[in-house]
Formats: C-alpha cells, sequence, structure tokens
C-alpha cells in the first residue's frame, strides 16, 4: 500500500502543476535566463529571456525569421557541459569524498538519480511553468512536453532571445542550459540529510519540491518578456506586468543565487531537522573518508562553475567575460579567506576547508557575476570565505542541526551574502556595470541615478521571498514523503551503511 501510495504522490508531482497553473494556450511563450539586470526607471530586467516570440500570420509571412547567432549558441553549449560537469561528477564526487565509505555510493546515486529525475521532469512540465507566461508566480502550459520547440510549418526551431534586441540562439539550447540547473540545484540539498534517508524518499521529496519551490521561484526571478517586447515606452508597463514577481520588483540575480543556493540551502535544512541527527552524532567522529575526491570534485566545479555564471549572459560578449573574471577571482579569494580564518581559528588550514573556501566562492559570486567589477568580486570572495567558514561552524552549533554537509552553512550563508552584495558592487560609483535603465532604447541607468540602499532593500525582499517559500514548501513536502513511505532508514540499516542497505553494493573492496 504504501508503494502505491508513493507512486500516486509522485504522479501528483509531476501532473499537479497543470492544474495549478493558469493556462496560456493562446499566449506567445517567453523564458528568462539566469542572467540580470535591473529595473530603475520602470523598463529594466533582472533576467534575460529565452523569448519564442511568432509575429501574426500576415507580418510573419513578410519578414523572415531570425537567425540565430552560431558564436553564442556555441557557447550555450559549451556552457551547459560545463554545468552538466558540476553535477555529475563535480558535485558527486565532493559529496562522495565528504561521508563515511559504507555511504559512498549512496551519495553518488542520489545525485546521479536526482539529477536525472529533475531532468525528465523539466522537460515534461518544468521548463513551461519556470520560463512561459502565466502570472506574477508561475508560468503557463505552452511548452508542456516541449511542444512548440520545433514549428512543423516554417520548419525551424523555436529561437530564444539573448540580452540583445535582435540577438537570439535556438529556444531548445536554452531549455537544455535551464535543465541543467534545475537538476544541480536539486542534487545540493541532499547534502543536508546524507547518510540516512531513504533513497526513494529523496526522489519524491526532490519531485514535489522541484515542483512546488524551484519553479515557482524561478519564474518570480528570472522570468520577463524579453528586449524585444520593450517597443515603445507606452507599452513598458504592461510588458513588465507580465514578468515574475521578483523580476518586477528589479531584484538583480544574475546566475541563481536566490533561485538556486538560498533555495536549496532552506529546503536542506529543513530537511536536517525533520529527518533527525545521524545515530551517534556529538559522540562519534563523522571523518571524511577521501579528502582527495572532495578536492577534485570542488575542483571540476571550480571548472564547471564558469558555464554556469558565464553562460548565464547567454551571449559570448564582455558581460560572459565578466562573470568569467569574477567566478575566477571571487572564488581564489574565498579560498584565501577561508584558510586564513581557520589558521587563525586552529592554527592550521586544511585541504578540506581550501575546498569548502572555493564553493563558497563560487556560490557568493553566482547572483553578483556579471554584475559586479572584479573589485567587488574580490570583496564578494573574500567576505564570503570568513562568512562561511563561521557557517559552518558558529551558525551550526547555533542551530543545532545535522547538516551533514554544511548546504546552509555555504550555500545559505554564501548565496545571502552574495544576493545582498549585488546590490552594492552594482552600483557605478564601486566599479559596477550598472544595469539597463531602459529597454526601449537599451540605456544604462546613470551613476547618479543608482541607489545602493534601494537595490539592497530590494535584494533583501527577494532572499526573504525564496527562504520563505522554500521553507513551507519543504516542511509540507517532507511531510508528506513521511506518511507515504517514510524519510529515514532503520537504525540497524544506517549502521550498516546505505551502500548496502539501499543498493547492494561497496564503493571499496578490502
Amino acid at each position: 500500500m504504501k508503494k502505491l501510495l508513493a507512486s500516486l504522490a509522485l504522479a501528483a508531482a509531476v501532473f499537479a502543476p497543470a492544474a495549478w497553473a493558469q493556462d496560456q494556450a493562446a499566449s506567445a511563450p517567453v523564458a528568462a535566463s539566469a542572467a540580470a539586470v535591473v529595473d530603475a526607471a520602470s523598463a529594466a530586467a533582472p533576467a534575460a529571456p529565452a523569448a519564442s516570440a511568432p509575429a501574426e500570420a500576415a507580418s510573419a509571412a513578410a519578414a523572415p525569421a531570425p537567425v540565430p547567432n552560431k558564436g553564442d549558441t556555441t557557447w550555450m553549449m559549451v556552457s551547459t557541459l560545463l554545468v552538466i560537469m558540476m553535477t555529475v561528477p563535480g558535485l558527486a564526487l565532493f559529496y562522495g569524498g565528504l561521508v563515511r565509505s559504507k555511504n559512498m555510493l549512496s551519495v553518488l546515486m542520489q545525485v546521479m538519480v536526482a539529477f536525472s529525475l529533475i531532468v525528465v521532469l523539466w522537460v515534461l512540465y518544468g521548463y513551461s511553468f519556470a520560463f512561459t507566461e502565466g502570472n506574477a508566480f508561475i508560468g503557463g502550459t505552452d511548452r508542456l512536453f516541449m511542444k512548440g520547440i520545433w514549428d512543423n510549418v516554417a520548419g525551424t526551431f523555436s529561437n530564444a532571445a539573448t540580452f540583445s534586441k535582435g540577438v537570439y540562439i535556438p529556444e531548445i539550447v536554452f531549455a537544455a542550459f535551464q535543465a541543467t540547473f534545475a537538476g544541480i540545484t536539486a542534487c545540493l540539498i541532499v547534502g543536508a540529510f546524507a547518510e540516512r534517508a531513504k533513497f526513494a524518499a529523496v526522489l519524491l521529496f526532490l519531485a514535489l519540491w522541484f515542483t512546488f519551490s524551484y519553479l515557482p521561484i524561478a519564474h518570480m526571478v528570472w522570468f520577463w518578456a524579453g528586449p524585444d517586447a520593450y517597443t515603445a515606452a507606452d507599452v513598458v508597463d504592461k510588458v513588465n506586468g507580465t514578468a515574475g514577481l521578483i523580476w518586477q520588483w528589479g531584484a538583480l540575480d544574475f546566475a541563481g543565487g536566490t533561485v538556486v543556493h538560498i533555495n536549496a540551502a532552506v529546503a536542506g535544512l529543513v530537511g536536517a531537522y525533520m529527518i533527525g541527527k545521524r545515530v551517534g552524532y556529538g559522540k562519534e567522529a563523522f571523518t571524511p573518508h577521501s579528502l582527495t575526491l572532495t578536492m577534485v570534485g570542488a575542483s571540476l566545479l571550480w571548472v564547471g562553475w564558469f558555464g554556469f555564471n558565464a553562460g548565464s549572459a547567454l551571449e559570448a560578449n564582455g558581460f560572459a567575460a565578466l562573470a568569467f573574471i569574477n567566478t575566477f577571482v571571487a572564488t581564489a579569494a574565498a579560498v584565501l579567506a577561508w584558510s586564513i580564518g581557520e589558521a587563525l581559528h586552529r592554527g592550521k588550514a586544511s585541504m578540506l576547508g581550501a575546498a569548502s573556501g572555493a564553493v563558497a566562492g563560487l556560490v557568493a559570486i553566482t547572483p553578483a557575476a556579471g554584475n559586479v567589477g572584479i573589485g567587488g568580486a574580490l570583496v564578494i570572495g573574500f567576505v564570503a570565505g570568513f562568512a562561511c567558514l563561521w557557517g559552518v561552524t558558529g551558525l551550526k552549533k547555533l542551530l543545532g542541526a545535522d547538516d551533514s554537509l554544511d548546504v546552509f552553512g555555504v550555500h545559505g550563508v554564501g548565496g545571502i551574502i552574495g544576493a545582498l552584495l549585488t546590490g552594492v558592487f552594482n552600483s557605478p560609483a564601486l566599479g559596477g556595470p550598472s544595469a539597463v535603465g531602459d529597454w526601449v532604447t537599451a540605456s544604462m541607468i546613470a551613476p547618479d541615478a543608482y541607489s545602493i540602499a534601494s537595490q539592497v532593500w530590494t535584494q533583501a525582499k527577494a532572499v526573504g521571498v525564496t527562504i520563505v517559500w522554500s521553507g513551507v514548501v519543504s516542511v509540507i513536502a517532507y511531510k508528506v514523503v513521511d506518511l507515504v513511505i517514510g524519510l529515514r532508514v532503520s537504525e540497524e540499516e544506517e549502521r550498516e551503511g546505505l551502500d548496502i542497505s539501499s543498493h547492494g553494493e561497496t564503493a571499496y573492496t578490502k
């Protein structure tokens, strides 16, 4: 009976959104990227769109469809591959090395299978509900099962807009790129309750959480109609009104500080509380079994993150280059900061600390990557290194949760810092690139018109909504899973190790 109920719950996670979302079958789909610019005057955008906006039949016959830029398309396909590498094997090895050897395969399985699950759900309904027009909280049904990606009449693929007017990439490439973001976000969560959760429970929870937390947050932060929709001043308010709620506020999130890191970190922390502490926590040593693998995983994350951040520009241009160098220097700064802090605190800098510092820097620069100057990136990296070190030591003790692999301490703290400091260092007065203030003319915000206080407040509101939304959805989803199949393995299975008890395999032979 429990297996039947679990199947029904999973089916509900897959198909319930169709009833939940507003049907937009008659509207033209648009999609927003993970990049960000701000609304300062009434027409700016914290996310670049991927809009397939077919013209009316009469004008379509007269005007040829825009041709995607081959260079931008190539860069986006490479970026998509880099993000896949971040997850499998990067995140899998980073997490796997941190657990005990008897749970190594269970973590690898959870990451690989969870990523695969989310990619399938993304194709079925996720992309449509995140990146087509619906309402301020969720998208519509225009791209269910990826319908409309291929135009049978025209015999071409639909296009996705970038940040530049008249510049496009194939929408299918944008959809694939965003699928990797959804996948890695779900996988980040599993580190918080590693070594004690049922495999089936993990998958069912992630299906529910993806549907009711990731998709709405992604839509609220990143969805807008695209630059080509801003044709004249008299349409600005109408076009802005079709965007996601947080986009309408003007929040900046270049590549996922709120959508990815804070969202996942809150879900992980809630899971750590609701599933409970590992057997022996606080009494036994939970030593990472292979810091070598953790180092390899962290290195793959660093390399792959260039696709994550620089790819979010959607074009192979100066903003992609800015995101690239900022990802480089912020991460290096965070490694140094964590190592210095650790040396001051305990007398020695550790390999685990350096690897953790790298991830902290990568997380913090994510929302800021294309939105701050190089000096701002260095400051963000240094602050994140010290702050996340406190997050996995002092804050973790204050919270009292067994967050196994410090998901909240690194991704939560780092994501919050990065999101808030984006509002500070986006300022032209501090070396930031500012942002588009008027999408009709694509003109930038003047330095004397940028308000740090106002932008930081907007960033804080976005952070707050993400924390509350993810927290509420997570509590409900965990409770549903616990009632249906149970969240946790038995004490006997936990002591034996999840590799054997859950998967019948061992990572190493004696």
